[in-house]
This record gives structure tokens, C-alpha cells and sequence, in this order.
């Protein structure tokens, strides 16, 4: 049996995710503050095991009752491969450094960085042990090799997550690699994040006229494409600690 484990599932490439990986040996918790119909509809047709667990990843005090609750379900004898897949994301606020609201730059911090690493540290407590397969994706960005005007928190939080996720793979080098930690930019996609990039403010971001042109001459990729190289890479053999890149692959 395989288990995943994906936050953000709601939607975009989370849900993508989520769907391609519904087949009959695979069990898939999604944390997510809302159910997704369209996720438990899929798997019944495919006769794949779902679990929803409710879970507001900016609250980062839930998080340890949910990986227990997560964990609890998990057959460790028949587990072959557990996969987290971080996903959960936020791009706000879309502010210069000196005009966002202090609650603005916390919410993107805890969400984008905090819980990720938490989730983490739950996850090689939990898996280290184990015989079987443990995996962490952590999506990342662009952005956190990039400056952008209005990204500040953005752009920190996905340069974080780059360095803990090459930090992971350092120390489970040392520790005969039990662990497999990646990071994957999967580019620039249509998604809700997108729409908000678009809807913001030019005073706030001053790039906002090359993401509309980016929209209307098509050049964003579906997450159901990217969902699909991003399965396709993990089912071959993956680099401890390595920031993977979609343009590597199209």
C-alpha cells in the first residue's frame, strides 16, 4: 500500500495531484480547510481510499494533532511507500515591504514555511524507523531565486523551504538516506494564485502587466499537466535534497 499525505488539495495542483493518484493501491489523506467533492467523487469511481482531514495550516498549533491522526491510520505493515506532498500554499500579500499588515506577513510566513517545516519534522519522526519508503515533496517557487516587487514574504518563504529542504537531504545523507526530501518549482500554472497575482494593485506589483500577458497568451501551464510530470519524476529515482525544476522536464 501507498500513502500520501497532501496539504492545499482543495484545488489547483494539490487536487490535481490528488486525482491522477486514485487508484485502488493507494491511500491519499488531504489536509485542507474544505472538503473536495470533486476528490471524493473520483475516488469511489476509482475504488481508491480518501480520507479528508480538516486542518487550517495557518494555525500551525493543529498541526501535530492532525500528523498523529494522520499516522494513526496508517497500516505500517503494509505500507510500502509514504509520500508527503507539501503543496499548501499562499502568494499574499501582494504588498511593498512597509505597507503589509502585520497578521498579512505572519499568515504567509506560517503557511508557506512554518507548516511545511513542521509537517516535516512530524513526518521523519514517524517514518524514520519504518521499513518502508518515505518520501517529502516540497513545492517551491521561482521566486525564491528571484526578487520580486510586492513577493517579499514570497519569494523568504520559498528560499526558506529550498535551503531546509537541501538541509534534509544533508542530514539524511549522514543517516544512510531513510529519508528522501525534494523540492519542485512547478512554474507558472493556471490556478486561483495566478488570479490573484493578476488582480492585484500595479502600486503593489510592478510586474503585473507580464503575469496578464502571461494568462492571455496562454503560456500558463495545467495543473493536471504538471501534476503529471511531477508523478512521473517520483516514480524513478530522485536525489536527496535536490530543487527540481518543471523546466527540466518540458
Amino acid at each position: 500500500m501507498n500513502y500520501y499525505i497532501i496539504t492545499g488539495a482543495s484545488r489547483g495542483l494539490g487536487e490535481a495531484v490528488g486525482s491522477k493518484l486514485l487508484i485502488k493501491d493507494n491511500t491519499i489523506f488531504y489536509l485542507a480547510r474544505t472538503r473536495n467533492y470533486f476528490l471524493e467523487e473520483a475516488a469511489l469511481e476509482n475504488q481508491a481510499t480518501l480520507h479528508f482531514i480538516e486542518c487550517d495550516l495557518t494555525n500551525v498549533a493543529q498541526i501535530s494533532n492532525v500528523m498523529e491522526d494522520v499516522f494513526e491510520r496508517i497500516d505500517d505493515l503494509r505500507a510500502a511507500k509514504i509520500t508527503l506532498i507539501n503543496n499548501a500554499g499562499m502568494v499574499e500579500p501582494i504588498k511593498y515591504v512597509g505597507d503589509a499588515e502585520e497578521n498579512e506577513m505572519i499568515a504567509n510566513v506560517q503557511l508557506n514555511l512554518l507548516a511545511p517545516m513542521l509537517l516535516c519534522e512530524f513526518f521523519i519522526k514517524k517514518t524514520k524507523e519504518l521499513p518502508c519508503e518515505a518520501i517529502i515533496v516540497n513545492i517551491t517557487s521561482g521566486a525564491a531565486n528571484r526578487p520580486t516587487s510586492g513577493w517579499s514574504a514570497y519569494c523568504s518563504t520559498k528560499a526558506g523551504l529550498n535551503m531546509f529542504t537541501k538541509t534534509i537531504g544533508v542530514e539524511q545523507g549522514e543517516r544512510g538516506n531513510k529519508v528522501i526530501a525534494i523540492a519542485f518549482s512547478p512554474g507558472i500554472m493556471d490556478t486561483q494564485m495566478q488570479g490573484t497575482i493578476r488582480s492585484a494593485g500595479k502600486e503593489n506589483f510592478s510586474s503585473i502587466e507580464q503575469f496578464k500577458d502571461y494568462h492571455e497568451k496562454g503560456m500558463l501551464r495545467s495543473p493536471g499537466f504538471v501534476a503529471k510530470v511531477l508523478i512521473q519524476l517520483l516514480s524513478g529515482s530522485i536525489e536527496n535534497g535536490r530543487i527540481y525544476d518543471i523546466k527540466e522536464y518540458v
